[in-house]
């Protein structure tokens, strides 16, 4: 392995590991009596330090060379099997995708003696696509880091029917295998990736900066597989966007696209949402539903929130994803098929979840196939002006279509210096309360909006921090401004009605959601436990958010509203 000293990427090693490794294990298959009836098909390095993928690299037998950025050609993507039996035993392992057993290899310890034999699918789905793409036996060695963490895997797959219940060449190349892949791992785990040109951007994803070029390119691959995806990040850092954004790069794009956010779904009716249910099933189902599963049909079902699943339902979604099978609330006999592509999302660390048994281990293992970690906004950095600039030009043209914005170059200075706990919620935010500043200066509602960075300064300093001032003085200062607005329209025989003071209760509202995330989550903060239960809480924010809006209109600013479009927050 001397080849590695010279090699400076992630992408250059793992190639030349593969073609070691193959080129051992060619050779001895070609000193068994499986040497014309075996062959083998392909090699993959997959990077998975932590909760997401940082690299992937595919050898095919033929020679070729396959990454993220690629192109078209879809890669072959390892099953859950390959990855819970490499990170849980530590050991390389092979497994007989046609009888569906797993072999630790020598020093296997934990769910199996070494040597022994073990069932490797929990379900037929990984086994059937392993075999649609000819892999009869699998041979998956972990990537350890310094102390024995697993941070990645190497895994070769062959096709030769005839070994069929026997162990094939792993135990004579097996070993040599895993010496090769303990001598790169230091590589392979500390390289860099290849720098690539960033992705085209597109309606979805408008911003893609050097910051997430991989992660796009990641998921482009991910995105044409059927299998679960995760999509592990702060909260408003995107994952929704990105869910929405992988199903229209899949094979499914045209049918419907199903978002579920568990954080506003009490545990109870977990299972409900999710299943749908049948008249009378239970207090309040006073007809026949469809549930998440169902409206997303030859589809996708993005889960937000995946950590809030109740012990009950994980059972159940369990069952979903190995089995595609689930029963509505109230259905007495039958079961339904889930034609339906998963995505998941969470803030939370579902690996330590699992570990405390608030999370199903088993559950975490499926869906934590695909797993890609959505950076904090505060690392993408030259993203941040560019992701401004969008949110601007968006705002001003509900507005203004034929209007044009700019945001000054100096204020770049202004949104880097942030940290953004809030991510792009947060930051959308902001440029909607900037621009509110900027027409308050206007004399009319303009064709063309350039925000200074001072707009943006005085917009970041309402977020609060040493030296907030007390909010009775805030109340009386804005009573005050109304009351001003009031004598400016006498002096012209015109008024300002008071109702347009209830507007207060929008714009406290409306900040309560911005800032909490969550529709469901302000109205509890602010006492209103009870609307929710309801589920009258959307109605009540309508309504009030409408007041707001009369008002602007009443100012002579129309759509002027900073909580413009709340109930379709794009940013999650």
């Amino acid at each position: 392995m001397s080849a590695l000293r010279t090699v400076t990427t992630f992408d250059e090693a793992a190639e030349r590991t593969l073609r070691a490794m193959m080129g051992l294990a060619e050779t001895a298959l070609a000193a068994t009596p499986y040497a014309r009836r075996g062959r083998f098909l392909r090699g993959m390095v997959h990077l998975r330090p932590g909760d997401g993928y940082r690299g992937l690299v595919v050898v095919d037998a033929d020679g070729a060379t396959q990454a993220p950025a690629a192109g078209p050609r879809t890669p072959h993507l390892p099953s859950a099997t390959a990855w819970r039996w490499a990170s849980q035993q530590g050991r390389a392992v092979a497994i007989d995708v046609l009888l569906g057993t797993v072999t630790v290899a020598a020093g296997g310890v934990a769910m199996l003696p070494e040597g022994s034999r073990g069932e490797a699918f929990e379900s037929g789905e990984s086994q059937g696509r392993l075999l649609g793409r000819d892999a009869t036996h699998l041979f998956v060695v972990p990537l350890r880091a310094p102390g024995g963490r697993v941070d990645g895997m190497v895994s070769i797959e062959a096709d030769c029917r005839a070994a069929m219940g026997k162990d094939f060449i792993w135990p004579e190349c097996g070993p040599g295998l895993e010496l090769i892949a303990d001598v790169a791992a230091p590589h392979l785990i500390t390289l860099p990736l290849r720098q690539r040109a960033a992705p085209q951007p597109d309606a979805l994803l408008p911003v893609i900066g050097a910051s997430t070029a991989s992660l796009v390119d990641m998921l482009r691959v991910f995105a044409r597989q059927d299998e679960t995806v995760l999509l592990s990040g702060p909260t408003g850092a995107g994952k929704s966007r990105l869910a929405r954004w992988c199903h229209e790069q899949s094979s499914r794009r045209g049918q419907p696209f199903e978002a579920l956010d568990l954080a506003a779904v009490p545990d109870d009716l977990q299972m409900a949402e999710l299943f749908g249910w049948k008249k009378g099933a239970f207090t309040g189902a006073v007809k026949d539903t469809y549930g998440a599963i169902a409206r997303a049909e030859r589809g996708t079902l993005f889960i937000d929130e995946i950590d809030k699943l109740s012990l009950k339902a994980q059972a159940g979604m369990l069952r979903v994803l190995e089995e595609r099978l689930y029963r509505p609330l109230g259905e007495g006999a039958g079961e339904r098929s889930a034609d339906v592509r998963f995505i998941v999302g969470t803030n939370a660390n579902l690996h330590a979840a699992s570990g405390n048994g608030q999370f199903r281990e088993d559950l975490y293992y499926r869906i934590n196939v695909l797993p890609v970690r959505v950076p904090a906004l505060k690392d993408r950095q030259d993203e941040i002006l560019r992701w401004a600039e969008h949110m601007l030009e968006r705002r001003h043209r509900s507005s203004c279509p034929e209007g044009t914005s700019r945001i000054a170059q100096e204020a770049e200075r202004v949104l880097v210096a942030h940290p953004w706990p809030g991510n792009l919620r947060q930051l959308d935010n902001i440029v909607r309360r900037a621009y509110a500043l900027y027409l308050m200066e206007q004399p009319a509602p303009p064709k063309d909006c350039f925000l200074e960075a001072r707009h943006l300064a005085e917009a970041l300093a309402y977020e609060g921090g040493a030296g907030v001032r007390p909010l009775l003085e805030l109340l009386q200062l804005a009573a005050t401004s109304f009351v001003s607005e009031a004598e400016r329209r006498r002096a012209r025989h015109e008024t300002l009605d008071l109702d347009h003071a209830d507007a207060l209760r929008g714009f406290v509202l409306g900040v309560a959601t911005q800032k909490l995330g969550s529709k469901e989550e302000a109205f509890r903060l602010l006492g209103r436990e009870g609307v929710v239960q309801n589920r009258n809480h959307q109605k009540t924010l309508k309504k009030e958010l409408e007041r707001v809006e009369a008002l602007c209109r009443e100012l002579g600013q129309p759509g002027a509203s900073p909580f413009a479009g709340l109930s379709a927050t794009e940013e999650r």
